[in-house]
Order: structure tokens, then C-alpha cells, then sequence
């Protein structure tokens, strides 16, 4: 593993504080076993930043990492997710300029081993995709999930 160094607040442009000094990036995993989709949501340990409410496991890009890598790095250091679990298949990056929040979408069979892995996390969940909206979320995943709904649905015709 390289070097650690995307800890850290930046003050972006939107007016607001965000964590990842290269920026950040989630894995949103869908199951594809069952009937019906479902997501992966983490409820975040209140200590965190946006504790307490629903999210995706993720955090902080390192400088020499790209989304995908820090999403899946960050799914394995938050709840055990292997990265032969997942299949990539789809991006959606929130871009607020010099910051941008990477939500990678990825398919799975099965519960891909899912756990708690760290004290980042007091609670997982697979929610069906159409009651994700009914969740306290996280007001950057809540900004998003009308954007990646539509997304996620697309992802499972192809």
C-alpha cells in the first residue's frame, strides 16, 4: 500500500468543509441475488463526520490512488468487502471544482461478506433501492442519491 497522505479538511468553493485533501470516494455495492435491488448503507459512528446518519463506506482519495482504488480500499478497511466481491460499473462523481466526492458503483452476488470492519461504522443495512431516500442520509449522499438512483436502475439492464 502506498503512502497515507489524503487525511484532511478542505474549505471548498461551495462554502462548506470537505474531508480529502485529493478528494473523496464511497462504493455503493448492489446486490443482484435478490428479486430486487438492493444497497449497501453504513450508519456512520457518531465521532465521524456526518456521524449518525446513513452512508457508504468510503473516505479520503491518497494522492496516488484514483476512485475506484480508494472507494474499494476504503469498503475493505470499513466493512470487509474484498475486492473480489465487487464488479465495477459505473462513476458518479459530484464535482464541486478543486473537490469532488467519487461514488463508485459496483455489483455483487450475495452479501460479499459484509461486516462491521472498524469503529467507523455502528450499523449496516441492504436497503431496497426505493426505500434508500426513507434513511437519515448524509447530506453529501442525500445531495446525490437522486442522481444515482436512475443510475443504479440503468446499471442492471446492461
Amino acid at each position: 500500500m502506498g503512502s497515507r497522505d489524503g487525511d484532511g479538511w478542505v474549505d471548498c468553493d461551495c462554502g462548506r468543509y470537505h474531508w480529502g485533501l485529493y478528494g473523496a470516494a464511497g462504493l455503493l455495492l448492489v446486490r443482484r441475488d435478490l428479486a430486487e435491488p438492493h444497497v449497501l448503507l453504513q450508519l456512520r459512528a457518531a465521532w465521524t463526520h456526518g456521524g449518525g446518519t446513513w452512508a457508504l463506506p468510503g473516505g479520503a482519495l491518497d494522492s496516488h490512488e484514483d476512485p475506484i482504488a480508494a472507494a474499494k480500499r476504503e469498503a475493505w478497511e470499513e466493512v470487509g468487502i474484498e475486492e473480489h466481491h465487487v464488479s465495477v460499473v459505473d462513476v458518479f462523481t459530484d464535482d464541486h471544482g478543486a473537490w469532488g466526492y467519487h461514488t463508485v458503483i459496483a455489483h455483487c452476488h450475495g452479501d460479499a461478506n459484509a461486516g462491521i470492519a472498524n469503529g467507523e461504522s455502528e450499523a449496516l443495512h441492504w436497503v431496497h433501492v426505493n426505500d434508500v431516500h426513507t434513511y437519515d442520509l448524509h447530506p453529501g449522499f442525500a445531495g446525490a442519491w437522486p442522481h444515482l438512483q436512475p443510475r443504479i436502475i440503468s446499471s442492471l439492464t446492461t
